[in-house]
């Protein structure tokens, strides 16, 4: 929702039942917010609160907070969306404010915003085959995508992103225990989506990019960029702007990035002809790192090894000796790889 739609929905908490029926009227969200003048939501106000209203014999001059509900259901700001879809089913609502810490309204969600994103003809690849050794007994009988994070699997959680973008047909590449993936995620109806599954040959893994072999075979006539991401990703990204970014630098394929610091827990020096030219005390080194989401235009799928392993960052080099455009798109939000026990419990302290 934008900020102009949002201040539509609002009115302040002196409202009068009429003010409140005007911003239903033209605010398209069946609902009326009331807020005080530091921008705290002080009400929320249903079209069906209002009619409750006249029934009780109000008129359209009395104060719209008195039939308000106080203390609606609201969502933390930044919130992923997999969770805001959660709590409207949980609870059978189609609205749900977003606030900040001191309950300042900074957004609105609506069922129509979370999950009626216009489809879009791009399909997703999630790779889910590999084994997570690094997760150790975690994964002994159950594959990393779908270890539990708040609730939900993290391939749930991956998949209901891409739904709320308009990817409807997704592809899961599936090895290590794939029967359990399948059985977990079926036919992607209850997600809203259509999932279909790549399978690998339990003796022959084919790593992060092989599998692409597979859908090259499955979809032969494909003709829009394909989003790749592995599937123990934590992450919230807009697949609509990472295709945009992709079309409008015309590259063959964009890597997704992020921002890794690491401090060195000691006074760093630079010595030139055995002589001390400099000190840093603890200086903090910035990378750009991988952050496995990528757009890839279908003619790159034909440049990777049949019957073998093969990883995207080899599909990159690849691209690059062909002298074809790869581009960094970078993800500012919260990014975890779900690799070890740590990386696990931080995400379930995100999510």
């Amino acid at each position: 929702m934008t900020e102009r739609d949002l201040r539509a929905a609002c009115a302040p908490t002196t409202a009068s039942i009429r003010d409140a029926l005007e911003v239903v009227d033209r605010s398209a969200t069946a609902v009326c917010l009331l807020v005080d003048d530091a921008g705290h939501l002080a009400g929320l106000l249903t079209d069906g609160d209002l009619r409750r209203a006249f029934l009780k014999g109000s008129s359209l001059d009395d104060a719209a907070i008195d039939h308000a509900t106080r203390s609606p259901h609201f969502v933390a700001a930044g919130s992923p969306r997999a969770l805001v879809l959660d709590l409207m089913q949980a609870l059978r609502i189609s609205v749900v404010p977003e606030l900040d810490d001191d309950r300042t309204l900074v957004g609105l969600h609506t069922l129509s915003d979370v999950v009626g994103s216009a489809p879009l003809p791009n399909i997703a690849v999630i790779m889910a085959g590999g084994r997570g050794t690094r997760l150790g007994e975690l994964t002994k009988h159950t594959p990393k995508p779908l270890m539990t994070v708040a609730g939900r699997s993290i391939i749930e959680w991956i998949v209901l992103g891409l739904v709320g973008d308009g990817v409807r047909e997704i592809w899961v590449s599936v090895n290590y225990l794939a029967d359990q993936i399948e059985e977990h995620l079926g036919d992607g109806s209850r997600l809203g989506c259509t999932v279909r599954y790549l399978r690998e040959d339990p003796d022959v893994p084919l790593g992060t990019a092989g599998s692409l072999t597979l859908l090259r075979a499955e979809r032969p006539d494909l003709e829009h960029p394909v989003l790749v991401m592995n599937g123990d990703l934590m992450v919230e990204f807009d697949a609509n702007d990472l295709l945009d970014a992709h079309r409008r630098t015309r590259a063959t394929v964009t890597m997704a990035t992020r921002t890794y610091q690491h401090e060195v827990p000691f006074g760093v020096v630079e010595i030139t002809g055995g002589r001390v030219t400099d000190v840093s005390e603890k200086p903090t080194l910035s990378f750009d790192i991988n952050a496995a989401v990528y757009a890839v235009e279908p003619r790159a799928l034909a440049w990777l090894p049949a019957g073998r392993a093969s990883t995207m960052p080899e599909l990159v080099e690849t691209c690059l000796e062909r002298d074809e455009v790869v581009t960094a798109w970078p993800i500012t939000a919260e990014w975890i790889d779900v690799g070890t026990p740590i990386d696990l419990a931080r995400a379930k302290g995100h999510a």
